[in-house]
């Protein structure tokens, strides 16, 4: 990075700082056109029939802090895409918001699933895949999610407590 006479800093972190400027900007488009799904991340969907479904939708944008790693947008909620079709539909099972922390000593799943307990939570280890799912009367979720590496089963620990699942893998 570089400063001018005034002392500014220019470089890379000017371009950081453009990057999030144009971001607030095409939300802030985006809000105007959904304005329904900026109020509350939730809205019914006619599913024919005089029924309605809840249909939950939101993203996750995850930038590196090295400035190496390209910025990854993430969905979660139970609205999707087939990709075949290109149809969307609202599905009775939600992803939940997800983040894979990496600490030094282990690795560190947080998950939002609100209306779960911590024994409404079954997790499935296999290599570097965690499976989560999670049900309570209506509330259902499901998520893959990809670990930075392999761990045993023996060394996962969990809590769950309002809705907020953590997950430490060691070793």
């Amino acid at each position: 990075m570089m400063s001018d006479k005034k002392g500014n800093v220019t470089g890379n972190f000017e371009g950081i700082l453009r990057g999030l400027g144009d971001l607030v900007q095409k939300l802030g488009d985006l809000a105007e056109k959904g304005e329904e799904m900026k109020r509350s991340g939730v809205f019914d969907i006619d599913t024919g029939g005089g029924k309605n479904a809840k249909a939950v939708y939101g993203f996750s944008m995850k930038m590196g802090l090295d400035g190496n790693q390209e910025p990854r947008v993430e969905p979660f909620g139970n609205v999707h895409r087939d990709e075949k079709t290109g149809e969307t539909t609202v599905q009775e099972v939600s992803e939940p918001l997800i983040d894979v922390i990496e600490e030094i000593d282990h690795i560190l799943v947080l998950a939002e699933m609100p209306g779960v307990a911590d024994e409404d939570v079954h997790l499935d280890l296999n290599g570097d895949i965690l499976v989560l799912h999670a049900e309570k009367g209506s509330k259902k979720y499901h998520k893959e999610i990809v670990l930075p590496r392999a761990f045993e089963n023996n060394a996962m620990e969990r809590s769950c407590r309002n809705g907020i699942l953590e997950v430490i893998l060691k070793g």
